[in-house]
C-alpha cells in the first residue's frame, strides 16, 4: 500500500452577475514519494487536476428518474474542460520515500482528481460566504451559483 498526500489551494472569482466562476489560481505541494519520471508525474497531475476542474464546475450526470436512463450521454451535455476553463498551474513536490516498496514511489494519478473538487468548492463557498450565500450543491455551474447568490 502506499499513501500519496497533499495540499491544494484554489482562487476564484465570481462574476455577481451571471454566477460564472473562473478559476483565477491552482497550487498545489504532493508527495508522490521518489519521481521516477518527473514528467509523467506532471502530465498525471495537469489530467487529474483537469478532471477535478469538470467534476466541480461542470459535469452533471442527469439520470431519469423512472427508468435510471442516463439523460446526459454526450458531451453537448455532459461537459468536459477546454483550455480556457483551466489556469497555469503552479505545482510543487515534496518527496516523502515510501517503505512500502524498493523503488520508494507513491501513486500520483488519481491525487488531483481528489484534491481538486473540495479545493475549489472550498474557494467557491469562501467567496460567496460574506453575502451569506449557502447550500451550493455541485457542479457549480454558473446558473447554479447565481441562483445560491440571489436566494
Amino acid at each position: 500500500m502506499t499513501f500519496p498526500n497533499g495540499a491544494h489551494i484554489v482562487e476564484v472569482e465570481i462574476d455577481r452577475d451571471t454566477g460564472q466562476v473562473a478559476l483565477a489560481r491552482y497550487t498545489t505541494v504532493d508527495d508522490y514519494g521518489v519521481l521516477v519520471n518527473p514528467m509523467i508525474a506532471v502530465g498525471q497531475a495537469h489530467g487529474a487536476i483537469a478532471q477535478g476542474v469538470r467534476q466541480a464546475l461542470l459535469e452533471h450526470a442527469v439520470y431519469d428518474p423512472g427508468s435510471g436512463q442516463l439523460i446526459a450521454g454526450s458531451f453537448m451535455d455532459y461537459a468536459m474542460p477546454r483550455a480556457d476553463d483551466l489556469v497555469s498551474l503552479n505545482l510543487g513536490f515534496s518527496a516523502t520515500r515510501c517503505t512500502t516498496n524498493p523503488l520508494g514511489v507513491k501513486g500520483c494519478g488519481e491525487a488531483g482528481a481528489i484534491a481538486a473538487f473540495p479545493a475549489i468548492a472550498n474557494a467557491i463557498e469562501d467567496a460567496l460566504a460574506p453575502g451569506g450565500a449557502t447550500d451550493l450543491a455541485g457542479p457549480a455551474t454558473p446558473s447554479r451559483v447565481w441562483r445560491v447568490m440571489r436566494a
